[in-house]
């Protein structure tokens, strides 16, 4: 049952999935805008250009006639999937999913007012005036996000009237494709915030991995965990909330839905990624029987998935560049990193450039099933940190 998948970008997510896929005999076809990105470096093929160009986007299809379409990055002309799936392609999880999670308005308002599920309150914004209104309709403080980004680029809090105009600049630099438009959201007050990673089988019952918490900063993932406690009640409706979701939006594959949650108000959906997600990472340091990415190509390829288990606690603390630089960078530290802890693993993703701040690595580590969770995240965070990037 060898399949040709067509990888619509080839970030670091994309690296494991395509190593997942070639461990199952898969041939993978890595695309993105630059080249040398990390997938490319080890799929069995590599096609650069600008996947916003439906054009382009047809041609690399026609040339490479895939099997199934993986998309992986938010910045992909979505509507021609629509016709990739009439001809016969498999679109993951679904053509209607990627275009409508690509998209944070669509998203939004099927979770709030088609499924109503809880959300934080929001409007839309496509001028600086009506950034202002939206600001000021919603309160202070508030969230303004582009509908389109990644990592957390274009996100701010806006605390007072002064800090609209600058959320609007920021928000128009931050977003992804060609869409000018931001949403502004209330600002949820809440105790933690998880990740909770599904997955819908073509013909299995949707399952879900055990909670990740995370922690983000300007609303980028720079730590996460597994598995954190939560009150049964909350895990209960999170995961209520990720089988209607995932199921209104159809397909096959893993889905990484975000939730905030609040010991007064309960749980909240934030978003949804329709692809192993970032914070997912933890999985693999051999929190589950399966990781992230192992899970979403079985779902793909149609390959029964009996059970997740959860076999022992973990966390990941990503390695960021402080500098820039058109070439790749050099790396300083890693050795000191791995002598801190038997348990603990390096990942430097391999990126052909830097910028500042962008995620380079990670540092993955478990304890036994009966360990403490807590300290194991301050040792990997302190791993991390020993990890040094530096100009060429």
């Amino acid at each position: 049952m060898t399949k040709k998948i067509l990888l619509l970008g080839s970030g670091e997510l994309g690296k494991e999935f395509t190593i997942a896929a070639q461990r199952l005999g898969q041939t993978v076809v890595a695309c993105d805008a630059y080249a040398g990105a990390p997938a490319m470096q080890v799929a069995d093929a590599a096609e650069v250009f600008d996947m916003l160009d439906g054009t382009a986007l047809e041609a690399v299809v026609e040339r490479h006639r895939p099997d199934i379409i993986v998309p992986e990055i938010e910045a992909i002309r979505t509507e021609r999937l629509y016709d990739f799936e009439r001809a016969g392609i498999q679109v993951v999880p679904s053509a209607r999913a990627v275009n409508f999670t690509m998209n944070r308005k669509a998203i939004r308002d099927l979770a709030a007012k088609e499924l109503g599920l809880r959300t934080a309150r929001y409007f839309y914004a496509r001028t600086l005036d009506e950034l202002r209104d939206a600001a000021d309709r919603i309160g202070y403080p508030c969230v303004v996000k582009p509908l389109m980004s990644s990592s957390g680029k274009g996100q701010s809090v806006v605390k007072s009237p002064g800090d609209v105009e600058h959320a609007w600049r920021y928000g128009c630099e931050g977003s992804r494709g060609d869409i000018r438009e931001l949403i502004v959201e209330e600002f949820i007050r809440f105790d933690s915030e998880i990740t909770l990673l599904t997955v819908t089988q073509k013909d299995g019952p949707t399952l879900f991995c055990p909670p990740i918490g995370h922690v983000q900063k300007g609303g980028d993932y720079r730590e996460s965990f597994q598995s954190p406690r939560i009150a049964p009640e909350h895990l209960q409706e999170a995961q209520r909330m990720a089988a209607a979701v995932t199921g209104a939006l159809t397909g096959a594959g893993l889905w990484g839905v975000e939730f905030f949650l609040s010991h007064e108000h309960g749980v909240y959906f934030s978003e949804l990624s329709p692809r192993p997600h970032d914070t997912g990472m933890v999985t693999l340091a051999g929190t589950q029987n399966l990781n992230e990415f192992e899970l979403h190509l079985r779902a793909v390829l149609g390959i029964p998935i009996p059970e997740i288990t959860f076999e022992r606690p973990g966390a990941s603390a990503v390695i960021l560049s402080p500098v820039a630089s058109a070439s790749a960078p050099r790396y300083e530290g890693i050795e000191r990193a791995a002598a801190t802890d038997a348990r603990l693993d390096v990942r430097i993703f391999g990126k052909p450039s830097a910028r500042v701040n962008r995620r380079m690595g990670v540092v993955t580590g478990y304890a036994p099933l009966d360990g403490d969770l807590e300290a194991l995240r301050e040792r990997v965070k302190a791993a991390a940190a020993e990890i040094k990037v530096l100009e060429p």
